[in-house]
């Protein structure tokens, strides 16, 4: 980041800072804690260029809204997650899961938990396990499409919003009429904002929804859909490996730009975008590295 801001710094660094730039009305301040902090009315799209959307500066941080209902963790619940937004490879995938109180006792012994604190072969191995057992819905944005959407001025918030409100109602009209306790989402924008990018969307979830950070461990069926949709990404992950014939690297590191000039290289620039999302950094990177 600091590369990529380098032709737009103040000159002038704030205590705990590693630089302040200024790029088309936002200021882009890195801290040496790790934390960056877009100001201005295109913040989130411009830090939605580094994989994982920042709040911008001036936004509350996120939070559920209000509190949980007391002994949530055992209620039915419909929950939902995503995965893939911080990767150069591959789709944003998101999954919405029902899980009732009966079912509880199964998924647990199955070895259902947060999915962050698990590698891929044993995630798989789970969720081949539930999803015959617990109603979802998962669904994946195709890198084109994705990128198609960027192009047009959508930020991930937006996707990630349409996305977790349509697996939320296809998983409520398939098990209606039953209806769930409560719906948690596992919470990336504050709950204004989320609603606020499904503004146009003729069906929209609200009824009993609430958002929370590290919803994972709040109760499983976002733990559940975590994992589904985690397998789902390293399915469709694989699938790119293929059609390329060659591993790939997760997230979006240095590797990753090698790995993508390698593809470049070999396949041209147009194959790289339909596997990638190209607006983040390790595209200019790897066209770079590419060059030499």
């Amino acid at each position: 980041m600091k590369a990529f801001y380098k032709p737009f710094f103040t000159g002038k660094t704030p205590p705990g800072a590693l630089f302040s730039a200024k790029k088309q009305g936002l200021t882009i301040t890195a801290y040496k804690s790790g934390k960056v902090m877009f100001q201005g009315a295109a913040g989130a799209n411009e830090a939605a260029k580094w994989g994982t959307v920042a709040e911008a500066a001036g936004v509350k941080s996120k939070s559920s809204g209000s509190p949980l209902p007391p002994q949530f963790s055992s209620k039915n619940v419909l929950g939902s997650d995503e995965v893939g937004t911080g990767d150069f490879f591959g789709p944003i995938t998101v999954c919405a899961c029902y899980v009732n109180r009966e079912q509880m006792p199964l998924l647990t012994s199955l070895g259902v938990k947060d999915s962050k604190a698990m590698k891929d072969p044993e995630i798989c191995r789970i969720a081949e396990k539930i999803i015959p057992i617990v109603p979802h819905s998962v669904l994946a944005c195709p890198n084109p499409k994705y990128n198609e959407l960027v192009a047009s001025g959508m930020n991930q918030g937006k996707m990630k919003a349409l996305l977790h409100n349509r697996a939320l109602s296809n998983v409520l009209a398939r098990i209606a009429p039953t209806r769930p306790e409560a719906i948690l989402i596992d919470q990336f924008a504050e709950k204004n904002t989320y609603y606020r990018y499904l503004a146009n969307e003729r069906e929209i979830v609200r009824e009993d929804v609430y958002f929370a950070t590290k919803a994972e461990g709040l109760h499983l069926s976002v733990a559940a859909a975590s994992i589904i949709a985690r397998y789902k990404f390293v399915q469709i992950f694989a699938e790119i490996e293929h059609k390329l014939g060659m591993t790939l690297t997760k997230g979006a590191g240095a590797k990753v730009d090698q790995e993508a000039a390698q593809i470049i290289a070999r396949y041209g620039l147009d194959t790289l975008h339909q596997y990638t999302k190209e607006h983040f950094a390790n595209t200019d990177k790897a066209i770079r590295l590419a060059r030499k």
